[in-house]
Order: structure tokens, then sequence, then C-alpha cells
């Protein structure tokens, strides 16, 4: 029966990912982002039909933006609890200078 060779030497293959790496284009420079400036926060309430109401001199009044129109430009988090099965959110929204 034959023997096995223990012997071998292990020598790096020559297309490794360093040697790769080496002939990539380098990476392009990170943008910078404006940063910006999120204004007081609001309590707005959304219904299962996606209705949004905001509260406002006592009461709870239609809000003329949907969640998913305030995520666009302001900040929105959703929080743990529910009033009367409609889902609260917190909305701080951009200020502009």
């Amino acid at each position: 029966m034959a023997h096995k060779n223990r012997h071998v030497s292990k020598r790096p293959k020559p297309h490794t990912a360093a040697h790769a790496a080496a002939f990539r284009a380098p990476p392009a420079p990170p943008e910078k982002k404006i940063p910006v400036v999120y204004g007081k926060p609001f309590v707005v309430l959304e219904d299962a039909q996606k209705v949004t109401f905001v509260y406002q001199g006592g009461q709870w009044i239609p809000h003329s933006r949907s969640i998913a129109e305030c995520r666009q430009d302001s900040q929105v988090k959703q929080l743990a609890q529910k009033i009367n099965g409609m889902t609260r959110y917190e909305v701080c929204s951009s200020v502009t200078a």
C-alpha cells in the first residue's frame, strides 16, 4: 500500500485576495453629509386605515400627512404603547435654516 507524502510544503497561491486588491481602483472618498437639525417632537396617532391624527387644542384632529410622508423628511419613531388600538409615533420635523 502506498504511503501518503506528509512533507508537502503549502505555498500561498499567486492569486490571493491581497494580490487582487492591488489591481482594484481605490475607493471613492466618503461624501460629507449636511447635518440635519430637527425641531420639537410631537405625537401622531395612526389607525388601521392609515389615517393620522395629531393632538391639538385638547382634541385629536386629522393630520395632513401620513406616516410614510413624514418619514421622507422627518425623524419618525414608533412608540411602545397604543391608544384605543391606534399606533403612536413621535415625529420630529426638520428645521430649515
